[in-house]
């Protein structure tokens, strides 16, 4: 029998983002050949590891973040795949998080929420800070709203709490209410911490809103911090995949695999409506509540103790779509969470998102996602997932 692969991983362990990655490698290895794997404690931005120069492996999957590591690597013959928006080796294949879609995500859940002013939270650390930011701006200004960015003091160390002061007198300074969105997990804790020490009430003054969703940490939040779930598992099935080409002889230039989000984890830092009309706020909230369980825009009605007339009027100048349009909207989130986290059937999937027939479900999402659930699915869910029911 001949050997297995033998593949060096140099992806830290520290955050949910690169273990995200480690599973997807797993699921790529699970389908296919199992590879002889290894994975030394490594942490992010970390120097190459000394075994590294003298290393007989057949190939690398590697988060390139630093010039030492990028110089080392320069020198092996093995294939070597990025995970890094770094690109300190742009003739390398990479995949990373496609850094446009995640920001127009976020912007889009912001704006939703009635938000006209808005606040970008980077680490300059990173080149994928500066590319989510940048995509972020053009995002909230092409929507006609202001923006004004951090710009950490430089003698700062990022970690620091003096790093922690300076973003409260940003947040501070901002106009109120406004809308924060964190390059990552741990910058929207700060965000949190600055606010609570200045008695900015999150949400209502302060929405909050990052990157990564690691769970645990979103969680032990003061409140509960929203985040996007980025795919890194999809990301690391994929590296996997290329890298095993080029093992097997493929060669491969500078390929770019971009890999969208998944979702938003809605939770409490940003679970508000910025509109100064409390019947219209209140509808919006049942319909989030209640949207996957079949209204219609009658029980909405109901419920906001307003005309129909009166209702969708003020919808349209304060959201700028319609109470059905909202419902719809809602429902649509709901189907492409469980499409991208889940081996539900499609019927299973109508059922859970308030959809009477599988048909019209397909014919709608289609209609404003552009794709059949089928090929939706097959473009976003990690694979070997395995079935999962929430």
């Amino acid at each position: 029998m001949p050997r297995p692969p033998k593949v060096a991983l140099l992806i830290e362990t520290s955050n949910a983002y690169a273990r995200g990655l480690l599973q997807g490698i797993y699921n790529y290895i699970r389908e296919n050949q199992p590879w002889s794997i290894y994975l030394a404690e490594h942490g992010r931005g970390d120097h190459a590891p000394a075994w590294l120069e003298t290393w007989d492996g057949d190939g690398i999957i590697a988060r390139i973040e630093n010039k030492t590591i990028a110089n080392t690597l320069a020198k092996l013959t093995q294939p070597i795949v990025d995970v890094s928006a770094a690109r300190l080796l742009p003739h390398l294949p990479f995949c990373e998080t496609d850094e446009p879609s995640n920001a127009h995500l976020a912007a889009s859940h912001l704006l939703e929420r009635g938000f006209r002013h808005f606040g970008y939270c980077g680490d300059a650390r990173f080149p994928w800070s500066q590319q989510r930011g940048d995509a972020f701006r053009a995002a909230i200004l092409a929507a006609g709203a202001s923006l004004s960015e951090f710009q950490p003091p430089p003698a700062l160390d990022p970690e620091d709490d003096a790093m922690t002061e300076a973003i409260g007198q940003w947040v501070a300074d901002l106009p109120h209410p406004a809308a924060v969105f964190c390059c990552y997990d741990l910058r929207g804790r700060q965000v949190l911490d600055a606010c609570r020490r200045r008695d900015i009430h999150v949400p209502d003054l302060i929405a909050v809103l990052s990157s990564d969703n690691d769970e645990l940490l979103c969680n032990l939040c003061h409140p509960p911090l929203s985040s996007i779930i980025l795919n890194s598992p999809r990301t690391g099935y994929e590296a996997a995949a290329l890298l095993d080409r080029m093992m097997g002889g493929a060669i491969v230039g500078p390929e770019e695999h971009r890999i969208p989000p998944l979702g938003i984890a809605t939770r409490q830092s940003t679970d508000v409506l910025a509109v100064e009309d409390p019947p219209v706020a209140h509808a919006v909230r049942f319909i989030r509540s209640h949207a996957c369980q079949g209204i219609c825009v009658d029980d909405v009605v109901k419920d906001s103790g307003l005309s129909r007339r009166m209702l969708e009027n003020r919808f349209k100048r304060l959201l700028g779509r319609s109470p059905h349009e909202e419902i719809v909207r809602v429902q649509i989130l709901r189907v492409k969470e469980l499409l991208g986290e889940t081996d539900l059937p499609l019927a299973e999937i109508a059922e859970r998102a308030g959809f009477r027939y599988v048909e019209y479900l397909s014919a709608v999402f289609k209609s404003k996602v552009g794709l059949p659930p089928g090929a939706y699915r097959n473009e976003h869910r990690p694979r070997a997932m395995g079935r999962r029911r929430p």
